[in-house]
């Protein structure tokens, strides 16, 4: 049956009566124009959205990462009506910029580029006439190194454990540093898993809140890719960026223990040279990435749904929107077994390290797509909305 787990309802606050109040939001290594672009699917997209409309929200201020000048000047020119911010009496948008392109990288050079963001980002408070604002970040920067004294309050949204991000190697030292830092702060802390809240260990209050779900996007009628409930060929896919965290292995058996079935792996090639074994499969397919109602059709019209990832630092702490997605679109799901996978839906058959994950596939295809009302019912439960009245009750808190 649906649920979720345990230590989200232990550490979920209890239901807000306050006022509307403002509220400073950062993205970590985004911007407005960027979420627009990429189609506002990532979990921070979803939250600065939200809270341009939140009616919990009265006046917000949404903080884009600083950006060069000139490179500004290049996206603001070319910029699509999509892409602007819209602003009015009570939403702003403040975009920071500076003369160099790259983020500083000694511990030094955090710091004081950090104060003077926090310091940027008074500013632009004290310009809107917020009165007495929380600071809501996805960056931990922020979080540990601004200057941010004149906030009421400040709760970091962790989405991953940068410490141990491949991308982000170079300030693995700043990011360590910023998690003691907000544990010594006190700061709140909202975590989309358990293990990351556990990996950051917050001395103030805690909470987990794991990606969710836009129930517009999965209402509809379901229109069949794989149609393997009628005996054709059945279609599994795997959504999400194409690099180290899959299991090769797992996925040659998969397709070698199901030939008659297709599988397609959707996003972008980032790691081309892990890829290249599956590619002689001949019922392996590499697909671009798509608009969002693109996507929410192919997954609704797959049979099954795949999270062969590798168990690593950053995999045990994810929070996988393709999760979610999968059973929004009433799919059963062949996963490894990490913790962020556990206690979402007994559909979802784990995997553990060294086990054997065609079984675990050819298991979730025989036991096929969910009910459509239990497929409703979880989507509403797993809501975006519900995800953000908790975020803002634990910020407002």
């Amino acid at each position: 049956m649906y649920g979720e787990s345990s230590a989200t309802l232990a550490r979920r606050p209890k239901p807000s009566t306050v006022a509307p109040q403002d509220v400073v939001f950062t993205f970590s290594y985004l911007s407005w124009g960027a979420a627009a672009r990429r189609g506002w699917f990532g979990t921070e997209d979803r939250f600065a959205r939200s809270l341009v409309e939140h009616e919990g929200v009265d006046r917000v201020l949404i903080c884009d990462r600083v950006r060069s000048l000139p490179l500004k000047m290049l996206r603001d020119r070319f910029a699509k009506d999509s892409e602007r911010f819209p602003t009015d009496e009570r939403r702003q948008l403040l975009t920071p910029v500076r003369a160099r392109r790259g983020d500083p990288t000694s511990l030094r050079g955090v710091a004081r580029g950090f104060a003077t963001y926090g310091r940027t980002m008074e500013r632009g408070a004290k310009k809107m006439g917020l009165d007495n604002p929380v600071v809501i970040t996805t960056h931990p920067l922020v979080a540990a190194f601004a200057d941010l004294a004149w906030a009421r309050s400040v709760t970091y949204y962790a989405l991953d454990d940068w410490s141990v991000h491949p991308a982000y190697r170079r300030w693995w030292p700043a990011y360590h540093e910023a998690y003691r830092r907000i544990r010594r702060n006190g700061n709140k802390v909202a975590a989309v898993s358990g293990a990351l809240l556990e990996r950051l260990s917050p001395t103030g209050v805690g909470l987990v809140v794991p990606n969710g779900l836009e129930p517009l996007e999965w209402s509809g009628e379901r229109e069949p890719v794989g149609s393997g409930a009628e005996g054709d060929q059945p279609l599994l896919i795997y959504v999400g960026t194409l690099d180290d965290r899959l299991d090769v292995p797992w996925l040659l058996d998969t397709a070698r223990a199901m030939p008659s079935a297709r599988i397609a792996l959707v996003g972008p090639v980032v790691d081309s040279a892990h890829m290249t074994p599956l590619r002689s499969e001949p019922n392996i397919e590499f697909l671009a990435p798509l608009p969002r109602a693109s996507l929410a059709e192919l997954v609704r019209g797959a049979d099954v749904g795949l999270v062969p990832h590798r168990r690593t630092s950053l995999t045990e702490k994810m929070s996988p929107l393709k999760l979610y997605e999968y059973l929004a679109g009433g799919l059963p799901v062949a996963a490894t077994d990490l913790a962020p996978m556990r206690g979402v839906d007994s559909r979802v058959l784990l995997v553990k390290e060294g086990g054997d994950f065609a079984s675990a596939a050819q298991a979730a295809l025989a036991l096929g797509r969910a009910e459509e009302g239990e497929r409703r019912a979880f989507v509403q439960a797993n809501s975006w909305r519900s995800r953000h009245d908790e975020l803002l009750q634990l910020a407002f808190s």
